[in-house]
């Protein structure tokens, strides 16, 4: 329910105003002062103040910006009385929302309120989205307490301040654009663009024109002219991921947007100029590509300025619980179910298993077992095959017995139907009494 504030120190119409605001669902708060008022919205999430301008300690129209400036969500109302109107007009220059004229205004009051509280519903919301914009890419939400993942979260932070170009390596999955993120959030061109390109994703022709834009009539269907993403990035962060897949061609243009902030578009003459900051990453080793003739070495050079080696997850199996209880959180809202944690022999074998696409991957499995999970918390069970090899006090060798991998596949077909038993057995070809049979067999009961 939307919170208004009325200030007026006439008490019979401010109690008036108070009763008619509040049949339309509105909780109402009262002040007779301008000091009572802001001690009300200092505890109370208001949307939208109702303000006199003539009150016994402050004008109305300075009390407008004060408020405005502790409280720029909230949206005011003046109240101005007839022959006082530039009041009025001087207070929406200092931010509030619109005026009325006491007695003359009356059938406007609850239109305008309701206009006024969708705007400050609307603020709240945009105020909202940016926080969580901002939590969702800042250094604090890279998780991990691992000696190493704190060294590269340091050295990010360290460089964001900068206008150093940055070189991120590491292995896929291990959280590149997350750093690129954070690096943009924490740097002096936080409220610029951050445009991010895979340079892995196109084709050396189609790359080249998002790159750099084009000009009409540069190739068939160019119809008008085209902005690339180096101009779009203008004043803010260039993010080029995949940057050892860059064709070689293209490598020489970049490097001369490196060196002097200057490129050409598609189908032009004219030489263009951006300030832009690149941060690029790459999961090969550029200096081995460079001399084998497949990523220019003056380039490399270039970007390498500072390089920032971001860790693999096998080597930071510290962190696994951390993040594994992030994402199972985040997974139990994906697929709106109650799922509370996870059991100790499931994290053991998440610990134990070789992270080929680290964080991206250990984030597919949690999903993957959230997804197939029958109670609050996950286990062993929910995990893919491989798994298996992993959980404690197991021989390795069980893995590949036939009826281990037959009682993997009835808890599959078993979390597939929900555990109705009748379908299991159906899909599995057996009848209902051999699967009853092989859950006692298997102690799945």
């Amino acid at each position: 329910m939307s919170k208004v504030l009325i200030i007026d120190d006439e008490e019979k119409l401010r109690q008036l105003m108070a009763r008619i605001v509040s049949l339309e669902g509105f909780t109402v708060y009262e002040a007779g002062n301008a000091k009572a008022g802001l001690k009300i919205l200092d505890k109370e999430d208001i949307a939208v103040v109702l303000s006199d301008v003539k009150l016994p300690d402050a004008n109305g129209v300075e009390l407008t910006l004060e408020i405005k400036q502790k409280h720029p969500e909230v949206e005011i109302i003046v109240l101005t009385a007839y022959g006082n109107i530039p009041d009025g007009i001087k207070a929406i220059k200092n931010g509030a929302f619109d005026y009325l004229v006491k007695g003359n205004d009356n059938d406007r009051i609850i239109p305008l309120l309701h206009k006024a509280i969708e705007k400050a519903h609307l603020q709240k919301r945009i105020a909202e989205l940016e926080q969580k914009i901002e939590r969702k890419i800042g250094f604090d939400t890279i998780l991990g307490e691992s000696k190493i993942i704190q060294q590269a979260i340091e050295l990010a932070r360290k460089v964001s301040a900068t206008d150093t170009i940055v070189l991120l390596t590491g292995e896929t999955g291990t959280g590149k654009e997350v750093f690129a993120q954070a690096i943009h959030q924490a740097s002096t061109r936080k409220d610029k663009a951050f445009v991010a390109l895979n340079c892995a994703a196109l084709g050396k022709d189609i790359l080249e024109s998002e790159l750099f834009g084009y000009k009409a009539g540069a190739f068939t269907g160019a119809v008008k002219d085209k902005k690339g993403l180096l101009e779009e990035a203008n004043n803010g962060i260039l993010f080029l991921d995949e940057i050892g897949e860059m064709n070689i061609d293209l490598q020489a243009k970049l490097l001369r947007v490196l060196e002097n902030g200057e490129f050409i578009k598609l189908g032009d003459t004219k030489t263009h100029k951006v300030n832009v900051r690149i941060i690029a990453a790459t999961n090969r080793n550029l200096l081995d590509e460079s001399e084998k003739g497949n990523f220019r070495s003056d380039l490399y050079y270039r970007l390498s300025v500072f390089q920032i080696q971001l860790p693999s997850l096998n080597e930071r199996v510290k962190d696994i619980p951390l993040l594994s209880k992030f994402f199972i959180q985040q997974s139990s809202r994906n697929t709106n179910k109650r799922i509370t944690g996870a059991s100790s022999e499931f994290i053991e074998a998440l610990k134990q298993h070789t992270w080929k696409g680290n964080i991206r991957e250990l984030k597919n499995v949690i999903e993957r077992a959230a997804i197939i999970c029958n109670g609050e918390e996950l286990s062993v069970d929910d995990l893919p095959f491989e798994f298996q090899n992993y959980l404690p006090n197991s021989n390795p060798q069980s893995a590949f017995l036939l009826s281990g991998i037959e009682r993997l596949h009835i808890q599959r077909v078993l979390n597939y139907t929900n555990g109705n038993k009748t379908e299991a057995a159906k899909l599995m070809g057996i009848g209902t009494a051999t699967l009853y049979r092989k859950l006692d067999e298997y102690k799945m009961q």
